[in-house]
């Protein structure tokens, strides 16, 4: 090798390797001056496990690994941890601070040895072989000319003679890097780089590699998950399903709670039509149906150990749902009050969603949302007079907005009719969604047009879960149906026959 391969090593790279490249070997081995590895991001995106994680993947579509709350969620850990055990929760701090001191000390040291005479290389020899081992993770397998370019110009051993010799440049060896890292990196890390080949501070040049590489692997993972999708999917039923069943190995009885979510449908008619297999599987469906419904409400929640993994992702719906019930009842008592002018107001329906869909975020309970109501009825009548003003009509008149005032307020009552009838209009949809489990409804529930993207959403959220929660604990849901039958008429029949003794 060549002596003056350092002069211009970026020159090396032919135009025709430019197309953007992925690799599904990202992990890479521990070395200084490491950041955060993609093995940290994982296990602390969410304090998930692996059975989550995979679980997190199938039911969120949009799903991504999240470098920028990697922080936050380390932290949140150590706290949760805090309190279950204190010295625990001591040591993680400590060695999230020493890792912060270390990070610290090897760019200061770095910058140090570069700035003596003559500059002493090995912090950046060390660094060089890092950026070396992460780039050829990042490059494809088929991409030989990219890899065997790469190879030849980080050489290490030659970099060291060249330190030795006092020829090393190594501002040539950064922007060789960041001309690699340009091809192959996602496009949302271009500005990044093109920053960092501004940049004339060397030691902040290779500081912003390092992290640029690191975001480089999750975007590489954030890919890989997009393109295995269906197979992680797939996967992720048998892992559940094998992670459970050792979940209920260790348990005394791991299933209680599903049992009284999922049995407290079942009376005597459905008993009594469960007269084979095909009709408990039936009687199944339907309990299923009813019990995932019921998540629905507000005075619920999901306890079942079925329902571990999604608890927070039904909390929220069932929030956005019972949200978006009193915000299509206030548009239909506006219909109702204000008069015809409203009717065809799209804009009108529009911010008042927008608006209350602000006010209402914090509401997780019918009593949060009676303190809450007052700030309704204010934007209410605010947006009801601005479309008014736009429309070139009157105002409302005392009476009518004392009218309006009073009927949105009387919305905090659960019995509600028009209350009653939009939240059976909303359960009815999803139930004929997830009864038919193709996640197509053929049609917006009467009198909530306006709500149809808002719900369509919803619905298919609400579906993608039903429809994994099924196919990973469908077989545990048949079996408590099925032995709670035939519990039920045992017991029925050996009532009758008791009678039948008396009698006699």
């Amino acid at each position: 090798m060549e002596e003056d391969k350092n002069v211009n090593p970026s020159a090396s790279i032919k135009s025709d390797d430019k197309e953007r490249q992925w690799s599904a070997n990202f992990l890479t081995g521990a070395s200084p001056p490491k950041f955060v590895s993609l093995d940290e991001i994982i296990n602390a995106a969410n304090g998930m496990t692996n059975m989550a994680l995979a679980h997190e993947i199938a039911v969120d579509k949009n799903f991504k690994l999240d470098a920028a709350v990697l922080e936050n969620n380390l932290d949140e850990g150590e706290e949760a941890e805090g309190e279950a055990d204190d010295e625990v929760a001591k040591t993680k701090k400590l060695q999230k601070k020493v890792k912060e001191i270390m990070h610290y000390a090897f760019w200061n040291l770095l910058k140090q040895q570069l700035n003596e005479d003559p500059p002493d290389y090995s912090q950046a020899l060390v660094l060089l072989r890092e950026i070396r081992e992460t780039l050829e993770d990042l490059v494809l397998p088929h991409h030989k000319k990219i890899r065997e370019n790469l190879r030849e110009i980080l050489d290490i051993d030659l970099i060291k003679q060249q330190a030795e010799k006092g020829v090393l440049n190594f501002t040539h060896y950064s922007h060789y890097v960041l001309n690699l890292m340009s091809k192959i990196c996602a496009p949302v890390r271009d500005d990044k780089i093109k920053e960092l080949l501004e940049c004339s501070d060397i030691v902040e040049t290779f500081k912003g590699i390092m992290e640029t590489l690191q975001l480089m692997k999750l975007d590489l993972a954030n890919f890989t998950i997009t393109m295995m999708r269906p197979n992680i999917v797939a996967s992720s039923i048998e892992y559940e399903k094998k992670k459970f069943a050792q979940f209920l190995e260790i348990q005394t009885d791991g299933l209680q709670f599903t049992r009284r979510w999922l049995l407290k449908h079942l009376d005597d008619k459905k008993v009594a039509d469960a007269a084979d297999d095909n009709a408990v599987k039936q009687v199944t469906h339907y309990l299923l149906a009813e019990a995932y419904l019921d998540l629905l409400n507000w005075d619920s929640s999901p306890e079942a150990e079925t329902l571990m993994l999604d608890q927070g992702r039904l909390l929220e719906l069932r929030d956005k749902i019972n949200r978006l019930a009193i915000i299509g009842s206030i548009l239909l008592i506006c219909g109702s009050t204000v008069g015809g002018l409203m009717q065809g107001v799209e804009k009108f329906k529009k911010n008042v969603k927008g608006h209350l869909d602000v006010i209402l975020d914090t509401v997780h309970s019918n009593e949060q949302l009676e303190k809450i109501m007052p700030n309704v009825i204010v934007q209410i009548k605010k947006d009801v007079n601005d479309i008014l003003k736009e429309i070139h009509s009157k105002e409302l008149d005392k009476e009518t907005e004392a009218i309006l005032e009073r009927q949105i307020l009387e919305l905090i009552n659960e019995d509600h009719k028009i209350r009653t009838l939009v939240n059976l209009r909303i359960r009815q949809f999803l139930e004929k969604i997830i009864l038919t489990q193709n996640g197509v409804p053929t049609q917006v529930p009467p009198g909530l047009s306006s709500l149809q993207e808002e719900l369509a959403s919803v619905a298919a959220r609400f579906f993608i879960i039903v429809a994994h929660n099924r196919s990973v604990f469908g077989e545990y849901y048949q079996d408590i149906v099925a032995k709670e039958i035939v519990r039920r008429k045992d017991s029925l029949g050996s009532m009758n026959h008791d009678n039948a003794v008396m009698d006699a």
